[in-house]
C-alpha cells in the first residue's frame, strides 16, 4: 500500500494461485481486466500486503498469512469493514472494492482495495522536509487522531464493533494471552507489567472507535503536500479508550533507542517537530479534553502491548511464516 516501499517479487511462502485470483477479480471487481501482475510490500509484519498491476490500473490486496494463527489475531475482515465505514468520514482511508472470504481463491481471507499513491513516512525524524513541513506532518497526525475519536461509531452501524466500557482490563487480557502464547525466554519486565497494569487502570469508561496501532509508520503521506492521504493498518482496530491510542502515538518521545524510531532529544523549532507536551495539547483542543491524568499509565499499557506484538512477530519469524 505504501507506494515509496520497496516492492519485492512473490516468495513460495505466500505465493498463492495468481490466476484463480485473475479469475476472481474479472468476475466480482467491476472493471478490472487481466492479465495481472503481481509484487509483494517488503514492509509489513502480519498482514501481507501486495501490489496488483493490470495494463491500465493498480491496486493493493490484503490477505491473512500462511500457516497456523493465533486466535482473534490476522482479522483482515475486520480491517475491511472499518475502513468500509469510514469513507464516510473525515478520516482519510483507500477505498475498499471487495472482500473475499473464500479460501478455495487463494487459501485464505483477503481483500481489495484502492492503491493510493504517497509517501511512506517510516522515519519519524521526516528526513529531508524543512522544519515547516515536519511540524504540518505531525499536526495533521494528531488531527486525524482526533477526527477518529469524535466519529460517532453507533451511526456507522459499528457499535457492536467491539465492546464499549472496560477496554484496558479486556488488552491487557488479550495481550497477557497472547503474549504468553508466543513467548520464547522469560522475560521479567513483562511480568511485572502484567501484574501491575490490571490493578491501576484509571477509572474512565470512554469509548470510540480506535485505530489500536497508529503512529507515523502507518500514516501514508499525500504525495507532495505536508497531510495525510491514508490512514493504514487497522487490523488491531476496535471500540475502546481513546488515549490508549493516544499513548501508543507518543512512545517515540520515550524510546531509550536512538534512531528512525526515537524523538529523543529531536523535538522543537529546530526540527519543527512538536514536543510531547504540544502533541498533548493539540489533541485536547481538538477533542475538547482539559487534561490528560495518569499519563503514564497510558505510557506503560503501550509498550506492553508493543512488547507482546513484537514477540508474537519475533515467533512467527522463528516458525518462518512472518511476513
Amino acid at each position: 500500500m505504501k507506494n515509496d516501499e520497496k516492492l519485492i517479487p512473490v516468495c513460495d511462502t505466500h505465493r498463492f494461485n495468481e490466476d484463480r485470483l485473475a479469475d476472481y477479480l474479472t468476475t466480482h471487481l467491476a472493471g478490472f481486466e487481466g492479465p495481472l501482475e503481481l509484487l509483494k510490500f517488503e514492509g509489513g509484519q502480519s498482514n501481507p500486503t501486495f501490489l496488483l498491476s493490470t495494463q491500465d490500473k493498480q491496486y493493493a490486496l490484503r490477505k491473512k498469512p500462511p500457516g497456523t494463527l493465533l486466535p482473534s489475531a490476522h482479522m483482515v475482515e475486520r480491517e475491511y469493514r472499518i475502513m468500509k465505514a469510514l469513507e464516510r468520514t473525515g478520516v482519510p482511508v483507500p477505498r475498499m472494492f471487495l472482500l473475499c472470504e473464500d479460501d478455495a481463491v487463494i487459501g485464505v481471507t483477503f481483500f481489495v482495495m484502492e492503491y493510493i499513491r504517497g509517501r511512506a513516512l517510516e522515519d519519524i525524524t521526516l528526513p529531508g522536509m524543512t522544519p515547516n513541513e515536519r511540524r504540518a506532518i505531525y499536526l495533521d497526525m494528531i488531527r486525524v487522531l482526533a477526527a477518529l475519536h469524535s466519529v460517532d461509531y453507533v451511526a456507522l452501524g459499528l457499535d457492536n464493533y467491539g465492546k464499549p466500557g472496560n477496554y484496558f482490563h479486556r488488552q491487557i487480557g488479550r495481550w497477557s494471552k497472547q503474549y504468553a502464547a508466543s513467548k520464547t525466554d522469560e522475560i521479567t519486565s513483562m511480568v511485572r507489567l502484567m501484574e501491575y497494569l490490571p490493578s491501576n487502570v484509571p477509572t474512565d469508561k470512554t469509548s470510540c472507535i480506535v485505530h489500536g496501532d497508529y503512529r507515523m509508520g502507518n500514516i501514508l503521506a499525500h504525495a507532495t503536500e505536508p497531510k495525510v492521504a491514508a490512514l493504514l493498518d487497522w487490523e488491531l482496530s476496535t471500540l475502546g479508550h481513546p488515549l490508549g491510542d493516544l499513548g501508543y502515538s507518543c512512545m517515540s518521545y520515550h524510546h531509550g533507542i536512538v534512531g528512525s524510531i526515537s524523538l529523543n532529544g529531536l523535538t522543537g523549532p529546530t526540527t519543527g517537530i512538536p514536543t510531547e507536551e504540544e502533541f498533548l495539547m493539540e489533541y485536547c483542543r481538538l477533542t475538547g479534553r482539559d487534561s490528560i491524568p495518569n499519563w503514564n499509565f497510558y505510557l506503560a499499557f503501550s509498550f506492553f502491548r508493543l512488547a507482546s506484538i513484537l514477540q508474537g512477530v519475533y515467533k512467527r519469524g522463528i516458525m518462518g511464516n512472518a511476513s
